[in-house]
């Protein structure tokens, strides 16, 4: 009995140990800075079209992969919101002074639904003072900064969703779907649940079959409502209840989408500096270009700007940069349908493929050879 126990014992632990040496080469695998994942994700991934990649090179199209295949945008649609703030700063229409309570932002955030964005912006603006209200362009950046979706919603309150939804039109880009207010929208299948007294499982499926524009109409319809009934704590949590995997992804699915030719043509209009008024560089330039606070950043860059997105299954990113040698780079790179593991390591190794594009002549000449002719 003692030598069986003691063989048991020795199974057991011999089987943490491999547990354990293989969880440790999965983290670092996943922790392993690669430039190259992208390009061989891209490579592996291009013939089912849940991949696009776009690059300008100094007014060269430089990749051209699936570029024109709509994919959800995520947060990096973001960007079409600060282009609208910009653009009404820049006229007088709105003052980015302009005091903005954050118990106004309240009502939008629902906690556990952004990754703790919100959070962090809030400690962020918080930090060694007790404030109850921040200036709008404050607001602004906590949007791009942080990416904070309850930010992102009370400026679609404030900006107007019309004029949010013009942007695109006004830039040339027609294949761009229209925004709709992201936080609302969590809301959509606890209330078709209670509307049509349905189970779970028909909500989903339901919220499958439902038309696109029936979406979004309930989606505005229950942010329009908040503005005058802010939902309550529990309406909050009831929302975040039924959001398990299967309805995160049709609400992932369900996000705006774009091309990243789309995207790439916007970059090139802020890294022109010449598309819009002068004046709207002025509000747009130090809420895009996050990157351009880094002095190391400014020491080789004469400006550059981004924003991301992702959810449990897409990630995205649009960027734009000139360097000191006069280089003009514009990038787009949306995924769909990403696995957990896939997911994690496009977002270790993405900002690595940017700077080496960035920086290494060879590897913009590895990249443009490896992916060409997908």
């Amino acid at each position: 009995m003692k030598i069986l126990l003691f063989l048991i014992g020795g199974i057991g632990l011999s089987l943490c140990l491999i547990l354990g040496i293989g969880m440790w080469m999965f983290k670092k695998d996943i922790n392993k800075e690669d430039p190259e994942y992208i390009v061989q994700f891209i490579k592996e991934n291009a013939e089912n079209k849940n991949v696009s990649l776009s690059i300008h090179l100094n007014d060269e199209k430089w990749v051209h992969v699936n570029a024109n295949t709509p994919l959800p945008l995520a947060s990096t649609v973001k960007i079409i919101v600060a282009i609208e703030y910009a653009q009404q700063a820049a006229v007088g229409q709105i003052n980015p002074e302009q005091e903005v309570k954050l118990a106004d932002l309240d009502r939008f955030y629902v906690p556990k639904s952004d990754g703790g964005a919100h959070e962090a912006w809030i400690t962020q603006v918080k930090k060694d003072k007790e404030i109850d209200r921040v200036p709008l362009r404050e607001v602004v950046d906590g949007m791009i900064a942080y990416s904070s979706n309850a930010n992102t919603d009370y400026l679609i309150t404030m900006l107007g969703l019309q004029n949010i939804n013009h942007v695109p039109g006004s830039l040339g880009i027609t294949s761009h779907e229209p925004m709709y207010p992201i936080v609302s929208s969590l809301f959509i299948p606890d209330q078709l649940m209670k509307e049509k007294k349905l189970t779970k499982q028909d909500t989903l499926k339901a919220l499958k079959n439902m038309d696109k524009g029936e979406y979004r109409d309930r989606a505005i319809a229950i942010h329009n409502k908040w503005q005058t009934h802010p939902p309550t704590d529990q309406e909050k949590k009831q929302a975040m209840k039924m959001m398990g995997s299967d309805f995160q992804k049709n609400w992932s699915d369900r996000l705006p989408r774009a091309t990243t030719e789309d995207y790439v043509s916007i970059m090139k209009k802020l890294n022109s500096k010449t598309h819009f008024d002068k004046n709207v560089y002025v509000y747009l330039d130090p809420v895009l270009e996050q990157l351009m606070k880094s002095p190391s950043n400014r020491e080789w860059l004469v400006h550059a700007g981004q924003k991301g997105g992702s959810t449990a299954f897409v990630l995205t990113i649009s960027m734009y940069a000139k360097d000191k040698d006069n280089n003009q780079t514009e990038l787009a790179f949306f995924a769909n349908d990403l696995t957990s593991i896939e997911q994690a390591k496009l977002s270790q190794n993405m900002n690595a493929f940017q700077l080496k594009f960035l920086t290494d002549t060879k590897f913009r000449t590895y990249v443009k050879k490896e992916v060409s002719n997908l």
